[in-house]
């Protein structure tokens, strides 16, 4: 469910380049450039290492969910499309992973 949710999300916010820049917050974005949108990811990721510490489980989702939308964006604003990070994943998740201290 997560990954269509991010997969669709990612569709919505390619098709948003299209968008007048006075009805979309991502194309205001977006026009931008790619350095703004990594400030405002940045600034995301903040956010959400302050609700981790300091907030309510509540307010982590929020900033989370906030800070996939600024990744996603940003990975658009750079042209990388984001089947490819999700590539990059599943490449890692199949490679075999070191063994761990023994004991």
């Amino acid at each position: 469910m997560a990954d269509d949710t991010l997969s669709q999300l990612a569709r919505i916010i390619k098709e948003r380049r299209e968008a007048s820049a006075e009805s979309s917050y991502t194309r205001t974005l977006l026009d931008a450039g790619p350095a703004y949108c990594a400030r405002k990811m940045g600034e995301e990721a903040i956010e959400t290492v302050i609700a981790a510490l300091h907030d309510s489980d509540d307010a982590l989702k929020l900033e989370s969910a906030d800070l996939l939308y600024h990744l996603l964006v940003l990975l658009e604003a750079r042209d990388i499309p984001y089947e490819d990070v999700m590539a990059v994943l599943a490449q890692r998740m199949s490679a075999p992973t070191p063994a761990g201290p023994q004991e």
